[in-house]
């Protein structure tokens, strides 16, 4: 069980609670524990498993035999998960379907939830728990859909709140886009995807390629004396499948990073940070063990070198794959990878970083006539990068008409809907600047409200290049069969919420 990441995924800690739950509950002395599958696996395995001993042994073959859990010490009992019942409702409260876990809350009980929640944001005071009576409603919104979860109980509401948009995860990757439309489509896979996800309000399979290998989107034929549990689901790397093999072995390592700033009209950073990620594309045989060295100032000051070109990370997040016991102790980023593509970890930097497009406007209104606008855009990075698809997003009165613009570079447009002028650059290579001026015809009569003047947004991406500074300085590929693997590392610096105010 070395390579389960203790509380690095939604599953792993359900599944350890659960079990932690029902050692301390027994009255008998704890003896090792097996995790069984969820209803709809036993449902698919019933009929072979009442044929006696026989069927005992085969069943055990099937499932991982866990260790014994130590009793909890004394004091106050953990918040518990458990959610007793999932709905998803429209975008009007209508419910549109719903699993009922534990029986402990009456359906009837989501009649309250819209209500509530309209009485709440009349008031200014919505909060993502709501409660009525003894029930509590946790709950998200995505596209035109509310995701609510309810308990009576003193749950743990961050893994609620993980649980409720690992369903939307899991339901986009099935469905490609999730709405009501999707959903109303597709109720039968919907309930099987619910009756999988949880069990008993505690979730259980929650990786969507899992998932995939029984639940399809296609018809299923009935079969007699063929149906099976996945073995991934049982496996202590249940993440990925056994006997996947490639002609050609790589992986595939990109580095993202998005810059999130905010200028005050004046030219001061009010706010400045680097939210980056580590995403692999996996194509590797067998069941490799990975090793990946980033500059991390930690690891440096650990093994006593240099700090120059060495990075601190804050908030890391990582996959359920990587063991975090290594990681706590040596900084060793090691792991086996799940097939295919998939976020390794995720960082953070507040770090003071210099404006890598700085924008300067000029905007004069003239009373009943015009407006002219002037944009001056400078690359403040090195001089070997280029940003790419740059896009500059001006606002410009609600009232404005017949506009005429004039670029040094790229080409812009009006976009009314929205009131803003885009100012669109292919190429931005540093150390560059353009301009770009815009006429506008005003009524002669002003509005009476005074409008507020929002940021300008700029949209970019520079290849090749990160702002932090961070390196992958190795990736190590482990297999049984030895077999060769070629690693391939690629940069990327965009654009967060990077916004720049006018005067």
């Amino acid at each position: 069980m070395d390579h389960i990441s203790p509380g690095s995924s939604v599953h792993g800690i359900f599944l350890a609670r659960t079990l932690e739950q029902r050692a301390a509950s027994s009255r008998r002395p704890t003896a090792p524990l097996t995790w069984w599958p969820s209803p709809l696996r036993r449902a698919h395995l019933g009929p072979h498993l009442r044929a006696g001993a026989s069927a005992g042994r085969r069943k055990r073959r099937h499932h991982r035999r866990l260790p014994a859990l130590p009793p909890h010490p004394p004091g106050p009992p953990a918040a518990t998960m458990s959610a007793s019942a999932v709905f998803i409702l429209d975008v009007k409260g209508k419910p549109l379907i719903s699993r009922n876990y534990k029986g402990d809350v009456a359906m009837s009980e989501i009649d309250h939830f819209m209500p509530l929640l309209m009485q709440r944001e009349e008031e200014g005071a919505l909060t993502p728990l709501l409660s009525h009576g003894r029930v509590h409603f946790l709950w998200i919104k995505y596209s035109n859909l509310y995701l609510v979860a309810t308990t009576l109980k003193n749950a743990n509401a961050s893994l609620v709140y993980s649980f409720l948009y690992k369903i939307v995860e899991v339901f986009s990757e099935y469905f490609k886009e999730l709405e009501e439309e999707s959903i109303r489509d597709n109720f039968v896979i919907v309930y099987e995807l619910l009756d999988e996800l949880m069990d008993f309000g505690f979730p259980q399979t929650t990786d969507s390629k899992i998932l995939q290998e029984y639940i399809t989107q296609q018809g299923n034929k009935l079969e007699t004396g063929k149906s099976r549990v996945p073995p991934t689901v049982t496996n202590a790397v249940s993440w990925r499948s056994e006997g996947i093999k490639y002609k050609k072995n790589e992986v595939f390592i990109d580095v993202i990073e998005s810059v999130n700033l905010l200028v005050n009209a004046n030219g001061s950073v009010l706010l400045s940070e680097i939210v980056g990620s580590i995403k692999l594309k996996v194509f590797l045989s067998g069941m490799p063990e990975l090793r990946l060295g980033l500059n991390d100032r930690v690891l440096f000051e650990l093994t006593g070198r240099s700090k120059n070109k060495s990075v601190e990370l804050e908030d890391v997040k990582f996959h359920q794959c990587v063991r975090l016991s290594r990681f706590d102790n040596d900084r060793t980023i090691s792991f086996i990878p799940p097939d295919g593509d998939f976020e390794l970890m995720s960082y953070r930097l507040s770090t003071q970083v210099k404006p890598l497009i700085w924008i300067e406007s000029v905007i004069e209104k003239f009373s009943h006539s015009r407006v002219e606008i002037m944009v001056k855009a400078k690359g403040q990075f090195k001089k070997q990068s280029v940003a790419n698809g740059v896009e500059i997003s001006v606002p410009v009165p609600s009232d404005a008409d017949s506009p005429r613009f004039k670029t040094s570079v790229g080409s812009a447009k009006y976009v009314p809907e929205k009131n803003t002028v885009i100012w669109s650059i292919k190429s931005f290579p540093g150390g560059k600047e353009y301009l770009m001026r815009a006429h506008f015809g005003l009524p002669s009569v002003e509005k009476e409200e005074v409008e507020g003047r929002p940021p300008i947004g700029v949209k970019f991406e520079i290849p090749y290049f990160t702002v932090s500074g961070i390196q992958v300085r190795y990736m190590k590929i482990i297999e049984k069969s030895g077999y060769q693997a070629l690693p391939w590392v690629r940069y990327i610096t965009q654009s967060g919420d990077y916004q720049l105010r006018t005067s």
